[in-house]
């Protein structure tokens, strides 16, 4: 049952690195720097570019639509019910019976 959940979850955070999904390779700070609007452009055309400092941190420039859609909180569940609608988990079937627990001898 764990590897069917496992399936279904978005990927732990220290696999970062791996699920930036950038339309070429980084860009170096001075490079996007000194071609900004090269940088921008593909940010709108091509999906998000990775800008790198000495090859270590990063930041992404992605287009507003795509930070709209990350950040909208209409699409957030209103209820619990709608919560549940959009959970990754949906249609994995949960064997939620149990053993009948008999009941244990105490003495007093």
């Amino acid at each position: 049952m764990a590897k069917a959940l496992r399936k279904h979850l978005p990927a732990p955070a220290s696999r970062k690195a791996a699920r930036l999904r950038t339309a070429g390779p980084a860009w170096q700070l001075q490079t996007a720097k000194a071609r900004f609007s090269e940088l921008f452009r593909r940010a709108r055309t091509e999906g998000p570019q990775l800008i790198t400092r000495q090859g270590k941190e990063g930041v992404v420039m992605i287009s507003d639509e795509q930070y709209e859609q990350l950040v909208n909180t209409s699409r957030h569940p209103r209820n619990i019910v709608q919560f549940f609608r959009r959970s990754p988990l949906v249609g994995v079937e949960l064997d939620l019976e149990r053993d009948k627990d008999e009941s244990r001898d105490i003495e007093l």
